[in-house]
């Protein structure tokens, strides 16, 4: 009978939500339920962690337990953010159960910090206890600990060298709670068919892949899945200079490959710069790397407008990071910096078309400035002018281009003199005023196209001001005491802030 019930679970779900389980991408929007006592379903669960090498600490006897920390992308040094699983098992019916999976996501930049929140995460925060001192167990220095979440947030806080803690954000993971009711539904009901896990994208030519759950991708991004498939054209219209947009790229990249999707990323920088691309993701990451990537004349413009900044360059090292884990990701630049124009929106347009004609079978992600992007004839200042979004939308078959939708923040962006000097530009960090829509990323999409040939939105929360990437070019990611080969150059972009 148990059988039975589990095969109708099983298929309800298939049925209600057929393209989530289909791209592994689809958030569902309800609890996925077991038909086992708790005390039966527990023990699987504590077996799902274990198989697929996710450490954890488990408090006995209430059915809960918590994850190690994990880095996003393969433990990028420069990530940024650690996440963990709290797993809680609730009990439903006394012959059924259901998990409930928490995502901790902490950041050691204030991303994600509520404005006055200065909590000191250290490795070095001294803990005293009471019978050390007649004074209240103090965090070195801080207020006294006095709640039993002071010290749940001493004890459970990330190790590591220098490391700092400045903000968390807990979210509940559906998408994770189906991943292993997947998995474990069927070694509960015995099925001897039951469906194997979702594969990852693995490249051509990796030895290995890594398990689908073995990589930190971030929180699901809300709407992905809708739009991540293979042969399907993704352009992201975007305010140059931000750290949120790169961020949202390589955790697009990474959320798809795990889910089995390969994909390409396209990024608006000079198409000189390929051959160098190319080699910097195949390489092991090193100083020698990083400097022969930033060798070129685009990181070391006198007017860096946000393309070239430290998160773009940083993305660029998180995808190094997943190629070199075995996920299928591919980077392609397209831009034609020598052209104006309309030639210009021509030629990039035909690079892309190009690329996508030459390997269908890839999702693309594609970053430009939010002009480049739209599909429909037109600008204020150019009624005739065809963007290169258009010119795709005219040859390809899928695409959709969405605008960038953000919370108030700033960004590294190059206006016109503000002393009013002819022909230059001025860079430096602008207030960028946009609407909160909440704290997770995701993407939107309308009925129809606006009337700049907008098809949604992709939001990215608050953002945060990136500075050009020469300053981290200097050392590489993650680096420290490297040898500092563009000094000049790092003076004279100091200048424009």
């Amino acid at each position: 009978m148990r059988s039975v019930l589990y095969a109708v679970v099983l298929l309800a779900w298939s049925l209600a939500g057929c393209s989530a389980h289909r791209s592994d991408l689809e958030i569902p929007d309800r609890e996925a339920i077991y038909d086992r006592p708790l005390a039966e379903m527990w023990p699987e669960v504590q077996g799902y962690f274990t198989r697929n090498q996710l450490p954890f600490r488990e408090d006995k006897g209430s059915m809960v337990l918590q994850t190690e920390w994990r880095q996003e992308f393969g433990g990028s040094k420069i990530s940024g953010f650690f996440h963990r699983y709290m797993v809680v098992g609730r009990r439903e019916t006394p012959t059924s159960s259901k998990l409930q999976i928490f995502r901790i996501t902490k950041s050691s930049n204030k991303t994600l910090s509520p404005a006055g929140r200065q909590l000191d995460w250290s490795p070095s925060r001294h803990l005293m206890r009471s019978s050390e001192t007649d004074a209240a167990p103090t965090s070195g220095g801080s207020e006294p600990l006095t709640t039993a979440e002071d010290w749940e947030e001493v004890i459970d806080a990330p190790r590591g060298e220098n490391l700092f803690i400045e903000s968390a954000q807990g979210q509940r993971d559906l998408l994770m709670e189906w991943r292993v009711f997947r998995e474990v539904a069927p070694l509960l009901a015995k099925e001897e068919n039951a469906p194997k896990p979702v594969q990852v994208a693995k490249a051509p030519n990796a030895k290995e892949a890594p398990s689908q759950i073995s990589m930190e991708c971030g929180l699901p991004i809300i709407g992905l899945g809708k739009q991540a498939k293979p042969g399907a054209v993704l352009m992201l219209g975007e305010l140059h200079g931000t750290r949120e947009v790169p961020r949202f790229v390589a955790q697009t990249s990474c959320q798809s490959t795990v889910a089995g999707i390969p994909v390409t990323v396209g990024l608006e920088l000079p198409l000189e710069n390929q051959g160098r691309v190319d080699a910097f993701l195949d390489s092991q990451g090193g100083e020698e790397d990083w400097q022969k990537l930033m060798e070129s004349p685009f990181w070391r413009s006198p007017y860096p407008d946000g393309r070239g900044s430290e998160a773009m360059a940083n993305m660029l090292e998180q995808l190094r990071q997943l190629r070199s884990r075995g996920l299928d990701v591919e980077v392609v630049v397209f831009d034609h910096p020598k052209a104006n124009g309309q030639q210009r929106e021509d030629a990039m347009a035909a690079t892309l078309i190009h690329q996508v004609e030459s390997a269908p079978q890839r999702f693309y992600v594609v970053l430009s400035g939010n002009i480049h992007s739209r599909t429909k004839k037109g600008l204020p200042w150019n009624k005739q002018h065809r963007p290169m979004g258009l010119l795709l939308k005219e040859k390809l078959e899928n695409v959709v281009a969405l605008d960038m939708a953000y919370d108030t923040g700033t960004a590294w962006i190059c206006s016109v003199d503000s002393k009013g000097v002819r022909d230059r530009l001025d860079c430096g960090v602008r207030e960028a005023k946009g609407k909160d829509n909440g704290e997770r990323y995701f993407v939107h999409t309308w009925d129809s196209a606006n009337s700049e040939g907008y098809h949604g939105v992709f939001y990215v929360g608050a953002v945060n001001a990136s500075a050009p990437a020469i300053r981290v070019g200097e050392r590489g990611p993650g680096k420290e005491g490297s040898k500092k080969p563009f000094a000049v150059e790092a003076e004279t972009l100091a200048s424009f802030r």
